[in-house]
């Protein structure tokens, strides 16, 4: 008798468990899947993948299904031939850099067909978010993406090495002249072989025609702002990086370069810093994930150098767009819009180290705990005061970029003059930009 009622019990469990396994099954197979193509780095996956997992608790009838492209270069390829041949995600990171493209090609909602809908955004809510990042996430004058996160250039220094220098770890070069003194005076040979074994500062050229060639320009732009320069003016009818300001920006650059001999510096400038063999970098807060976590480095971070005018960094960030061929747009929307919420701002900028994008983080109460904590962090958000937008370029963006790129290998990497090449990078861009006059 026992043994019939043990075996009836187990046939009981056992079809409770096969029926829940099926429910489970069958709300999966009822949950709305969306896509999302991104190119964060590495130590941002396990912040992202938290930030997923959140919104599903919160949305149990919609999936989020992350798909990682390698550089944002190689994303924007991607993206247009999946709009060729209709194989788009629902929703892609995008640089700013790249909204002219597909706009122009029709593959993107105007954010206003959301933003004004039944589940809409209050202008409140708008007002809110930094206005550069509107700005940027905007193809003249209409917004056509969200920004998901911010970034801002920050100075990063190893302390360990200042002392060791007999510099002050408490006071990072202030302007030009100090960042080249310190370059000079933190590159070592310890051995005296010829070769060094610690660089001063690493200056971020690298090829033009590889995937880092935007990132090389977003870098130089904020020197070029601390000289007094801009890339475009106003009208948008001509470039203005040829400038005295520019060639000042360029030649600095090409002078603590060629004084470093740089050219023998093999390592990426983030292996190089942890690796305690440069002393100073030029970074976004995307990496401090990884930073943190190597306990034997002392370093800091700091506002960029003064120019020679004033001291600049940019705010700018990914944003968030919405495919017209999107199979599930409404979800693709409660996402981005879930995302702005003050207090995912600020988790996903904790776990992240990205920078939140609406004001009012900066005076959540728990945000603001959490910053006194992590200096580093801190230092980023402090930096804001000093960051601008980028300046929008309607047309031939990437193209624009992809000439200024050329032009910094030309000059750092080939020896040529920073004035000459200049002029002749913005002639050539001149010529596009009249070709849409």
């Amino acid at each position: 008798m026992k043994v019939k009622i043990i075996i009836l019990l187990v046939v009981v469990l056992s079809l409770q468990i096969f029926s829940s396994c099926g429910v489970k099954r069958e709300k999966d197979l009822n949950a709305v899947t969306v896509t999302f193509w991104h190119s964060f780095v590495a130590s941002t996956h396990p912040a992202l993948k938290e930030l997923i997992k959140k919104f599903e608790e919160e949305y149990p009838d919609i999936h989020v299904k992350a798909q990682y492209i390698p550089t944002g270069d190689a994303l924007v390829q991607k993206l247009i031939t999946a709009v060729q041949s209709k194989t788009v995600p629902d929703i892609s990171w995008i640089h700013s850099d790249f909204l002219d493209k597909l706009v122009l090609a029709g593959s993107i909602y105007r954010m206003e067909e959301f933003i004004s809908g039944a589940n809409g955004l209050s202008q409140d809510i708008l007002d809110d978010i930094f206005p550069a990042l509107l700005q940027s996430a905007s193809w003249r004058d209409t917004l056509y993406a969200i920004p998901m996160e911010a970034t801002s250039l920050a100075l990063l220094y190893n302390r360990s090495a200042f002392r060791k220098a007999e510099l002050d770890p408490d006071s990072p070069p202030q302007n030009w002249d100090e960042l080249q003194k310190y370059s000079k005076i933190l590159t070592i040979d310890e051995n005296h072989d010829g070769i060094y074994d610690q660089y001063g500062f690493y200056v971020p050229v690298f090829p033009a025609s590889g995937s880092l060639s935007i990132w090389m320009v977003l870098q130089w732009t904020p020197f070029l702002w601390q000289a007094g320069g801009q890339i475009i003016n106003t009208e948008q009818s001509n470039v203005l990086f040829n400038s005295d300001a520019g060639v000042q920006a360029l030649t600095m650059w090409k002078n603590i370069y060629d004084e470093l001999n740089l050219k023998t510096f093999t390592l990426s400038h983030d292996m190089g810093f942890a690796a305690g063999r440069l002393a100073m970098i030029l970074d976004g807060p995307w990496n401090l994930p990884r930073y943190r976590n190597i306990k034997e480095l002392d370093w800091a971070v700091a506002p960029l150098p003064a120019g020679p005018v004033q001291r600049a960094t940019y705010l700018a960030g990914e944003h968030l767009a919405i495919f017209r061929q999107s199979r599930n747009p409404a979800e693709a929307w409660t996402f981005i819009k879930w995302i702005l919420k003050p207090e995912i701002q600020a988790m996903f900028s904790i776990q992240s180290g990205y920078l939140p994008v609406r004001k009012s983080v900066l005076t959540l109460r728990s945000y603001q705990d959490y910053l006194e904590t992590d200096p580093y962090l801190r230092a980023f958000v402090e930096q804001m005061q000093y960051a601008r937008g980028r300046q929008p370029v309607d047309y031939f963006h990437t193209e624009i970029n992809q000439i200024i790129a050329e032009t910094i290998e030309k000059v750092i990497l080939g020896g040529g003059d920073p004035e000459t090449e200049l002029n002749k990078a913005a002639m050539e861009s001149n010529q596009l930009l009249r070709s849409k006059q």
